[in-house]
């Protein structure tokens, strides 16, 4: 198989996925190194394919016109992480990436893609066996995540749900 090949079977598989694929599950998969797959992903991202990197593996970004998305501004230190997390997907909506404004690099963006309670758990667990600290802390706790969901009533929940836990940055 000729590396074009395997790019043209990566996408496929992306495009075809409904959850994050590993690096590691390719490199399985084609019989060749994680870093061959870092590669060919970086080669196909350089040629126009919408492909995000996340926690859990890659994903290919399909439009979904009917999906609300929006953006909210929250403070909070590292023990509120989970409770606005959960809050999110509990109340139907996708945690797409963390945002941060850094006094050197400027705007600071993670890809997260968090949209049910298993993702923010293995979330969680990662960032407290890897003993990484999350983005908000370069900001004192103020941060803006993009968010999607299906319609303009679960925007309003989430948004609720955040202001009664004094998560958003308006409230502070």
């Amino acid at each position: 198989m000729t590396s074009e090949e395997r790019r043209a079977r990566i996408e496929e598989i992306l495009k075809n996925s409904t959850e994050p694929v590993t690096a590691s599950y390719f490199a399985k998969k084609f019989s060749v190194s994680r870093q061959v797959i870092v590669g060919d992903i970086a080669l196909m991202r350089a040629g126009g394919l919408k492909i995000t990197a996340t926690p859990r593996g890659y994903v290919f970004d399909k439009e979904e016109e009917s999906k609300c998305v929006f953006t909210v501004a929250c403070c909070h230190d590292e023990k509120n992480l989970g409770d606005e997390l959960f809050a999110i997907v509990d109340n139907g909506g996708t945690v797409q990436d963390v945002i941060v404004e850094h006094p050197i690099y400027g705007e600071i963006i993670g890809e997260l893609h968090i949209r049910s309670r298993y993702d923010v758990e293995l979330f969680l667990k990662k960032i407290a066996e890897k003993k990484v600290q999350p983005l908000l802390r370069l900001t004192d706790g103020i941060h803006l995540h993009t968010i999607k969901c299906k319609d303009i009533e679960t925007k309003n929940r989430i948004i609720n749900v955040l202001k009664l836990k004094n998560i958003m940055l308006e409230q502070k």
